[in-house]
C-alpha cells in the first residue's frame, strides 16, 4: 500500500511538472504571437490640423512613451510625447525679432509635397513655353490644362480671392516649386505665412500674437514652441466650405483636454505667448 501511495505521488509530481512545463510554453507562444501580431500591425497615422496636411505617424520615441496619441474619434492628434519632433528652426519672420532664436519652430512640409519635385522640375524647369514669362497669358487668366486639373482637382474651380487672383500670384512665375512675395523673390513652401501675409495681414498679425493659430511646447512667453503654418491648417486652394460657401473645411470638436494632476489651473495661459 505503502508503494502505491509512494507511486501515486511520483506521478502527481511528474504530471504537474508536465503541466507547468506545457502551460509556460503555451504563454510564451501566445506572447511571441502577440509581439508578433503588433510587429506586423500597420502603424497608426494621425492628423494634426487637417486631414491629408500635417500627419504624423505614432511609434515610440521610447519604450512605453508614444510620439503622439491620435483620438479613436476623429484621428486628430491630442497629445504629444514629443511635440518637436522633426521640426526646424522658423527662420527670420518680421514682427518677431525680439523672439529668442530656436523658440519659434516648425516641421518642414516640402518633402511631404507628393508633386511638388515635378513641379520645378518635370514640368516647370525654368525653360519652355510653360515657364517663360514672356509666354505667359497677356490678360493672367488661367487657361484650362487638362494635367494641373488631373493633379490639382480644386485649381479648376479656384474660388481663392473670389476669380480676382490666378495662380501667379502665389506661385513663382519660373521656380514652380516656389512661392512668390510682391517683390517676385522665392519663398519657400515651408514658410507660407510669408505670401499669406500678403493680402492677409491682420491675420498674419494675430497668428503671429498668438491669437489665431495652433502652437505646441512650453506655454511660457519664453518657452520653445512648434508654430503650425497657414497652409497645415488651410487648403489654400479650396477656402469655401460646401452648402456654407465660406471659410474653411470644419473639423469635428475633441472634449476639451484635462488639467495634469496637480496644476490647480490654467492660468499660465494668460502670459503673452510672444515677447514685445
Amino acid at each position: 500500500m505503502k508503494k502505491i501511495a509512494i507511486f501515486t505521488v511520483a506521478l502527481a509530481l511528474c504530471g504537474g511538472a508536465l503541466y507547468t512545463a506545457f502551460a509556460l510554453e503555451k504563454a510564451q507562444e501566445e506572447t511571441a504571437l502577440a509581439q508578433a501580431a503588433q510587429e506586423a500591425k500597420e502603424p497608426q497615422v494621425c492628423f494634426e490640423s487637417r486631414k491629408g496636411s500635417s500627419e504624423v505617424t505614432q511609434r515610440e520615441i521610447q519604450p512605453g512613451l508614444p510620439n503622439v496619441k491620435c483620438s479613436p474619434t476623429t484621428g486628430a492628434a491630442l497629445w504629444y510625447g514629443d511635440p518637436f519632433d522633426g521640426t526646424v528652426p522658423m527662420g527670420k519672420m518680421p514682427g518677431l525679432e525680439q523672439l529668442p532664436e530656436g523658440h519659434a519652430v516648425v516641421r518642414p512640409r516640402s518633402e511631404k509635397l507628393a508633386i511638388l519635385p515635378m513641379c520645378g522640375t518635370a514640368c516647370h524647369n525654368g525653360v519652355g513655353p510653360t515657364a517663360n514669362p514672356p509666354n505667359l497669358p497677356k490678360d493672367k487668366r488661367p487657361t484650362a490644362i487638362p494635367v494641373m486639373e488631373s493633379l490639382v482637382p480644386d485649381v479648376k474651380d479656384l474660388q481663392h480671392g473670389r476669380g480676382r487672383i490666378w495662380c501667379l500670384d502665389c506661385h513663382h512665375t519660373t521656380k514652380r516649386d516656389k512661392l512668390v512675395d510682391h517683390f517676385g523673390d522665392p519663398i519657400s513652401f515651408d514658410q507660407p505665412q510669408l505670401l499669406c501675409g500678403k493680402c492677409h495681414g491682420d491675420k498674419l498679425r494675430d497668428w503671429r500674437d498668438g491669437i489665431h493659430g495652433k502652437r505646441i511646447g512650453e506655454f511660457a512667453s519664453d518657452g520653445k514652441k512648434r508654430w503650425f503654418t497657414c497652409t497645415e491648417c488651410h487648403n489654400p486652394h479650396n477656402v469655401q466650405d460646401g452648402e456654407r460657401n465660406r471659410g474653411f473645411i470644419q473639423l469635428q470638436p475633441e472634449p476639451p483636454p484635462q488639467l495634469p494632476n496637480g496644476m490647480k489651473d490654467a492660468r499660465h495661459e494668460l502670459v503673452h505667448p510672444v515677447a514685445h
